[in-house]
């Protein structure tokens, strides 16, 4: 089955109206819809709240519906063929980036161990904190619309240097307090350079001349290419280590014999990753954690804690 890409809004969709209680859906020519099409569109599920919604008219368009929620934020509901497909780009890429890790660590290594605030320090530094925290990458549009902060709308206030560990406090997305901890000299040592001066400033921030230039999220995303070597971006970090965070759980947990026994533990799993990305609990286990993890736990495979988890997850998982 052949999916078809569509453009919404650049070729006649289905439109619905409020009716009564509930919705009429009409075609391009202002007829009611087919049975099919309702039975279609009720499966999509899409929110009462949205508005400005546009159904495609064909079942097999890759988008399959697009509307404007609460926040004003618009939002895709995508062919289950389609989410399949992407899904399964999206955590081999994961792996991807599992295996380039070492090598671009090294660098990083290198380039944070350097002096002064320079640019390349500074990117540095966004590198370890997506390494070690898997923040989001965020941007100032983000953060006049929202009021919650990313890796590069970091401000010095958000972080407080204690020896070797970093402790960040910010307000994130969905108006959550995020509150990390990290132990990592080398970072340590950096932020507090970067930290020095007005709280309100950009936390990551090299000097130009006499400014102090503040790095874009375009930046950081151009630097994780440079130093890994293909077209990562902060949400692969997130996804590598929402998967390895529930795979180390179930490890830890260990194997279970009964299927109820196994769910709860799938539970747990879950929970611990959500806490640590900052997601709720459907979104962690439906976008960051690789499925197959639980298909090979209800086997009895499980990730090797003697190994490092990049090197464990690429084992797990067949790469």
């Amino acid at each position: 089955m052949a999916l078809r890409r569509v453009v919404p809004g650049e070729e006649p969709g289905i439109r619905r109206r409020r009716s009564g209680s509930g919705f009429r859906y009409l075609d391009a020519g202002d007829e009611t819809v087919s049975e099919a099409d309702r039975e279609r569109i009720h499966d999509l599920a899409i929110p009462p709240a949205w508005t400005d919604v546009w159904i495609a008219a064909d079942p097999l368009a890759h988008i399959q519906a697009v509307g404007t929620d609460d926040a004003g934020r618009r939002q895709y509901l995508y062919h289950p063929l389609w989410r399949t497909g992407r899904d399964q780009r999206k955590f081999a890429r994961a792996l991807r980036l599992a295996e380039a890790l070492p090598a671009a660590r090294a660098k990083v290594t290198r380039a944070i161990g350097e002096s002064g605030l320079t640019r390349g320090r500074a990117l540095a530094v966004s590198f370890r904190l997506l390494d070690d925290a898997a923040l989001r990458i965020g941007s100032e549009r983000y953060l006049v619309k929202h009021g919650s902060r990313g890796l590069s709308t970091l401000r010095r206030r958000d972080v407080r240097i204690d020896g070797s560990t970093v402790a960040l406090s910010f307000p994130a997305k969905s108006k959550q307090l995020a509150s990390i901890e990290i132990t990592d000299a080398p970072l340590a040592e950096a932020l507090s350079e970067f930290s020095v001066g007005s709280p309100r400033a950009p936390l990551l921030a090299y000097r130009k001349g006499r400014r102090r230039v503040r790095l874009t999220s375009s930046e950081v995303n151009d630097y994780l290419r440079e130093v890994a070597g293909a077209a990562f971006t902060a949400k692969d970090f997130r996804t590598l280590h929402g998967t390895i965070l529930a795979a180390d759980a179930l490890a830890r947990i260990g194997r279970l014999e009964t299927k109820n026994e196994r769910r709860r533990a799938e539970r747990l799993a879950v929970q611990a990753t959500a806490s640590a990305l900052g997601n709720t609990l459907a979104v962690a286990r439906g976008s960051y954690i690789d499925p197959r993890v639980f298909r090979l736990y209800a086997r009895g495979r499980t990730l090797d804690l003697t190994v490092s988890p990049e090197t464990a997850i690429r084992r797990l998982l067949g790469r």
